[in-house]
């Protein structure tokens, strides 16, 4: 018996109409129950309306094992059936298989506007946007959907080129596809992602029926293009907002991250309907706002108050936590994300990675990147992101190896690495890299970066060649330069590379602030007197800022010996409020981070702790250590000796700790928030001589590696 494809047959109706039903809910899988139950023996006897809602099921399910079986049992029966040509293009091209899609394509002889639709739909969905528009060019007569994929391709390359093909386009279609707000808003989405944001607001501005689409297709180019007051502007014209639009208000507020803003964001987080809140991109996109404007304690608020947290929310806190310097409770973060069973995202492990870096330690590091998958290892951002962890981690080889294994060498990789080398005082490997990147890929961080190898290895020569031959020389660049000269005691060249940037330039604390630095380490009282003057003088109006170098400037002193000078510095930052900052250091030990301060006890094991400190200091001594008193900057209280107080800096007291937790350890590291002083140097020196293990500590400034020869590897250069 001949059976038409197209007919439908008693009881198929109701089968189509089931179908449909579950499809239109949703229920994909009963779809295809339905399916095998009544059909799936007999598939070639079929209706294509029957064949159309289980291939749409397949397609919504990305079952493609699933479809292709459909399309084999059916194959010799399409090739003049279009509808179910549609269905299984749509098909391949919404599971990925571009070339099954293209071969179907190519079989239809009279292609109609609906199948060059689907397939430009396809290629703009597998990031082919190319092809798509290689496919508008064979059309003669575009309707209105095939104008919107020419715009939504246009949009994905953001070229010239597609600029100019998309404002062709447009000027040629009929004037009535303009009330189509789809269209518009595609278009508008188009001209601003390809940078014609002049043509984009004259259609805007020329459309009667404004959608809330297009006034948010206008909000996310003003943001991408740093524009954010228009975004604003734009917004306050909208009478009722949906989610996506507060989503870009937020974005915008995010940009200018000020304290007025601030307030807004607020202001509009307490308006919106409760129903926005389970917009996990909009939430997001707030936490970020309030982030951005130095509100972390709300965000967290807002945060933990989630009933539902999503990867987008945990990212925004991560990168927040980052920005505040609080990578611990990243860390934390990341394994409240493991512990909910959220799968972390490349956004999450690049947070992760930088929160790592941060903290500084090699084997905390080894722990967590043993937890993310190779595919995001080679990922190009999170090999730079490796590079700068491990070189802050004092792992140049790991550095090295990852570097040279890279397979799109960028500017932002050279640099990380020519970073990574300086950190660590490889200075002359700094400059040899520095020497092979091509010269268009140098900018103004590589040059900071170099220079600042060369400052912490005492490269004068190779500096100043470097800064001769950079042909813009920045603010940062000066200041680099400034630092470089400083350490290396050539004062007068410094001062007169500060004029020489005055003489054109406004005044610029930094470079003050590292020409003091630098002074610093000659404990030379009556010149850093002289520099504290001179920048009094030249920055009158800024007192608070000129506290770090009233701090810089008493310890000098009090380094000197001249401790009633120093006194009395410290007595007028009292009146003004001034706060030193609090020396920090941690280490990691058998997996657990531990932090300390100065003369910290708060430890549960404190009291072993300071028995085995008077037992190093014991060793130190009789190794023919002596405590040096100009690097205490205070007078002693009556129970002090000079030994308790240098004996209780922070780092010593986290080294002590790693010999408690485990005495025959081989190898210790430790970060210090603060730079290193001259008595803890000499002494960690002689610790890995003595003790025999090998002793990392990253300060404020650089990476010493000191070595169970006695040596560092800054050479005491630092």
């Amino acid at each position: 018996m001949f059976i038409k494809r197209s007919m439908i047959i008693g009881s198929e109706l109701d089968l189509v109409a089931k179908m449909k039903f579950f499809n239109d809910e949703k229920q994909f899988k009963k779809t295809l129950q339905l399916f095998d139950k009544h059909k799936e023996q007999n598939i070639e006897t079929c209706s294509n309306s029957i064949i159309i809602q289980a291939l749409k099921a397949c397609t919504q399910l990305r079952d493609l094992k699933r479809g292709s079986l459909i399309h084999h049992r059916i194959s010799s029966q399409i090739k003049n059936d279009s509808s179910i040509l549609f269905s299984l293009i749509q098909l391949y091209m919404q599971c990925g298989d571009v070339t099954n899609a293209q071969s179907l394509f190519d079989t239809i002889i009279k292609k109609s506007l609906s199948i060059y639709g689907i397939m430009m739909k396809g290629y703009i969905k597998n990031n082919m946007p190319n092809k798509a528009i290689e496919l508008f060019h064979q059309i003669k007569k575009p309707d209105e959907i095939i104008i919107i994929f020419l715009c939504n391709a246009g949009a994905k390359l953001e070229s010239t080129e597609a600029l100019h093909l998309i404002k062709e386009a447009l000027s040629q279609i009929p004037k009535s596809f303009f009330s189509n707000v789809r269209l518009v808003a595609s278009a508008l989405d188009a001209l601003m992602k390809c940078g014609d944001i002049l043509h984009a607001q004259s259609l805007f501005n020329k459309s009667k029926n404004k959608s809330l689409s297009m006034y948010g297709a206008m909000m996310k180019g003003y943001v991408k293009h740093n524009r954010p007051h228009e975004a604003i502007a734009l917004f306050n014209q909208i009478k009722d907002p949906d989610e996506v639009i507060i989503l870009l208000l937020f974005n915008a507020y995010a940009q200018i991250g000020s304290n007025e803003v601030l307030s807004l964001i607020k202001k509009k987080s307490l308006e919106i309907p409760q129903s926005f809140y389970s917009n996990d991109y909009l939430v997001a996109s707030l936490l970020d706002a309030l982030i951005k404007c130095d509100d972390l304690v709300y965000a967290q608020s807002l945060f933990n108050s989630s009933r539902c947290k999503t990867i987008s929310m945990f990212g925004a806190m991560m990168s927040g936590l980052n920005k505040e310097n609080n990578p611990f409770k990243t860390l934390s973060l990341f394994n409240e994300m493991k512990t909910s069973g959220i799968k972390s995202n490349r956004i999450i492990y690049l947070c992760l990675i930088k929160a790592l870096s941060q903290i500084g330690d090699y084997s905390l590091c080894k722990s967590f990147i043993e937890e993310i998958p190779n595919h995001f290892l080679i990922d190009n951002q999170c090999q730079t992101a490796l590079i700068d962890m491990y070189g802050k981690s004092g792992c140049i080889d790991q550095a090295k190896q990852i570097f040279e294994k890279m397979s799109q060498l960028d500017h932002i990789g050279y640099t990380a690495m020519i970073n990574s080398y300086g950190l660590n005082g490889m200075g002359t490997q700094a400059v040899e890299l520095y020497h092979q990147m091509p010269l268009e890929s140098k900018n103004e961080v590589t040059h900071i970066c170099v220079l600042n190898a060369c400052s912490h290895s005492g490269l004068v020569d190779e500096a100043r060649s470097i800064f001769q031959n950079t042909q813009i020389k920045t603010l940062k660049i000066f200041t680099s330069m400034v630092d470089c000269l400083s350490r290396a005691s050539f004062f007068e060249e410094a001062q007169k590379l500060i004029d020489e940037f005055e003489h054109n330039q406004q005044f610029v604390l930094p470079m003050y602030m590292a020409l003091l630095s630098g002074v610093r380490n000659d404990k030379n009282s009556q010149l850093s007197q002289q520099i504290y003057d001179r920048m009094k003088q030249r920055f009158p109006d800024i007192n608070n800022s000129l506290t770090p170098a009233m701090i810089l400037l008493a310890n000098i002193y009090a380094s000197s010996g001249e401790i009633n000078k120093a006194s009395d510095i410290k007595i007028q930052l009292a009146k003004f409020g001034a706060k030193k900052k609090v020396g920090l250091s941690w280490t990691v030990v058998f997996g657990q981070l531990y932090e300390f301060r100065a003369h910290d006890q708060s430890h549960p094991r404190s009291s072993e702790i300071y028995v085995e400190m008077e037992k190093i200091s014991k060793e130190l001594i009789e190794h023919g250590h002596q405590y040096d008193s100009s690097w205490i900057t205070r007078p002693l209280d009556h129970d002090e000796t000079i030994a308790s107080v240098l004996c209780g800096h922070s780092e010593k007291l986290a080294i002590a700790w790693n010999f408690v937790a485990n005495p025959n350890t081989s190898r210790i590291q430790v970060t210090k928030n603060l730079r290193v002083c001259g008595d803890c140097h000499r002494a960690t020196k002689l610790i890995a001589a003595i003790r025999q293990c090998e002793i990392v500590v990253r300060d404020a400034n650089r990476i010493h590696h000191f070595y169970t020869n006695g040596k560092c590897s800054c050479n005491d250069y630092f």
